[in-house]
């Protein structure tokens, strides 16, 4: 039976009601004669505290607050694929239906169509023993996704009928199973979980692949691991979002979560509508066919954004269960961060720096550390990885959203402004990047790209790094007074910028890269460096080599040599042994 209170106070979000009541921490509660979905965040003696994740305009004291006595939770059914669902998995096709272009308050509709028909196939057969996480049905969701219907976790016992195959809605009953305690308990292809509890697991691995994304400097220099977590800071305009469509259009992730957190509305538009027309490189079928986007933008209710993540992350969660490697784009956190703030200064708890609350670290690193590569209960293996945007106010990296995500992931692609001015993308400074992974993902390069996949991608970053030296002295006294080794050092660091870490994501050949073509491309720089570098120990001036123009046709491999014509390489070093043999016979 429901419990229902009085309002005492309204604080713009936050609702006040007084007096004894039989409300539980993070019940999910109705608000007022519009139903408003709200969720209790604090009890004290004689006072509960919720937070409503709609615009309480218009509520007044005296409106009744009635429980429900469950948490805020998620549906899990087949449908969920290819759907756009607000913070807290409304699906916005529908409430655009009911209320127009603006999401209207107290809209009560499921957030997953409960009429449609599924082809359902029927794993198990009466007399099976089932348990959490054991495979019962498979529908095939999308072209590109097979939904497989499992038991929920905590449930088990004996299979006593199921039904034959065929087409059947997420409500109605599938299989029936008998309990231990000879309960009988009707399943159906629907759970409730709620997005604050993550989901169990068999166990956890160590990260062991990478998430291949074809972009070389993320593949290369900075790896990012399957089940590992990954930060994208950079001020306005540096190419977050964009960054982000690149991992979630060619990364060999099976499914990705895109949560719009806090964006502005018509970013988020553009991202809707690029979604839905894009098509997967693997498949050929549409991109939204192995997709979900969670969308609440800046102007949506503050509360409902900081549910938002949540929300993703559990999805991402039950798809890993199934044995998916999901990838989840939480773009931003900053954004995020930014509604606890409000939220904690309408709740008049103690600020810290910048104003945001004491807990923002432990609330980071609870949503990062959902990400694994995991052993799921039915034995399956599958991934989550999470790469989250952050938007340092003025590209500020020591603010504290910035420094306290850094805590908690592995990977940090730092994004430059000045790179981003101009014109080279992606905008990742090299310096300030960062893997964690590198040690833990030697062993896979080896095995499957290449034993000198790591030795090539660490002089890569020697020489970048030498580069950054040597531009400080330029920038005193010139670049004439410089040995001719450095020029060189100085002419192929700009071989590595614009031949291997700028990459266009609108050429057909240079947009996705595969490993063994990374691998190629550093070869082969790495090899014009060698001839160089004997020529200029000949006492060969660095200005003559420089007017070769082998340094420029290296540049252009990227574009001229496609992703499948990896024999191509040969000919740009029999080039280069010529280009050396040539200033050998000059010489001599």
């Amino acid at each position: 039976m429901s419990e229902t209170a009085k309002i005492t106070g309204i604080n713009g979000p936050v609702v006040y009601v007084k007096g004894k009541q039989q409300f539980r921490v993070a019940e999910m509660v109705l608000v007022g004669k519009q139903n408003l979905v709200g969720e209790v965040i604090s009890l004290q003696k004689g006072m509960t505290t919720i937070q409503v994740f709609e615009e309480t305009t218009g509520l007044r004291p005296g409106d009744e607050v009635t429980s429900t006595g469950s948490a805020i939770s998620v549906t899990l059914a087949p449908g969920i694929i290819s759907n756009i669902f607000d913070g807290i998995q409304r699906p916005l096709s529908e409430v655009a239906k009911q209320s127009g272009a603006f999401i209207s308050r107290g809209v009560n509709i499921p957030s997953l169509d409960e009429k449609r028909l599924f082809q359902t196939h029927i794993t198990v057969a009466p007399g099976e023993l089932v348990y959490g996480g054991k495979v019962i049905a498979e529908v095939p969701e999308t072209p590109a996704i097979t939904h497989k219907v499992m038991v929920p976790p905590h449930v088990e016992g004996k299979v006593i009928s199921v039904v034959s195959d065929g087409e059947y809605t997420i409500k109605d009953t599938i299989v029936v199973i008998k309990d231990r305690d000879g309960k009988e308990i009707n399943l159906t292809m629907t759970q409730e979980w709620p997005i604050r509890i993550s989901r169990p697991i068999g166990k956890r691995f160590p990260a062991s692949m990478p998430l291949v994304t074809g972009q070389r400097i993320l593949d290369s220099l900075f790896p990012l691991a399957k089940g590992g977590t990954a930060a994208i800071p950079g001020g306005f305009g540096t190419g977050k979002t964009m960054t982000q469509h690149q991992l979630a259009k060619w990364s060999d992730a099976d499914i990705i979560v895109y949560i719009g957190c806090g964006e502005r509305g018509n970013e988020m538009t553009e991202v809707l509508e690029d979604f839905s027309k894009l098509v997967d490189p693997k498949s050929g079928n549409l991109l939204l066919d192995r997709t979900v986007l969670i969308a609440n933008t800046s102007n949506m209710p503050v509360a409902a954004r900081e549910a938002s993540i949540y929300t993703g992350i559990t999805l991402a969660e039950y798809y890993r269960d199934m044995g998916y490697h999901v990838a989840i784009m939480a773009d931003s956190t900053s954004r995020w961060a930014e509604a606890l703030r409000e939220l904690s200064g309408r709740l008049e708890e103690m600020p810290a720096e910048e104003g945001f609350p004491a807990y923002l670290a432990s609330r980071l690193s609870s949503f990062y550390e959902r990400a694994g590569y995991v052993q799921n209960l039915n034995g399956s293996e599958g991934s989550v990885s999470i790469i989250g945007a952050v938007s340092p106010q003025g590209g500020d990296f020591s603010e504290p959203v910035t420094q306290n995500t850094k805590r908690f992931v592995r990977c940090f692609f730092a994004l430059d402004k000045s790179l981003a001015y101009a014109r080279h993308f992606p905008a990742i400074q090299w310096l300030t990047s960062y893997s964690e992974y590198l040690n833990d993902l030697a062993p896979w390069y080896a095995k499957n790209v290449g034993n000198n996949f790591m030795d090539y991608r660490n002089e890569i970053l020697r020489i970048l790094t030498e580069e950054s030296k040597l531009n400080e002295i330029v920038k005193l006294i010139g670049s004439d007074v410089l040995p001719d080794d450095q020029k060189l050092t100085l002419e192929i660091a700009r071989v590595i910028r614009l031949g291997f870490i700028q990459q266009n994501a609108y050429h057909a050949s240079d947009t996705y890269v595969p490993l063994p073509k990374q691998m190629k491309m550093m070869e082969v720089i790495l090899y014009l460096y060698e001839k160089a570098k004997s020529l200029v120990e000949m006492n060969m001036p660095m200005s003559l080599l420089r007017e070769n123009p082998i340094f420029d046709h290296v540049i252009s491999m990227k574009y001229d040599v496609g992703n499948e014509e990896l024999a191509k390489f040969d000919t740009y070093k029999t080039e280069i042994d010529k280009f050396y043999q040539h200033f050998i016979e000059t010489n001599a």
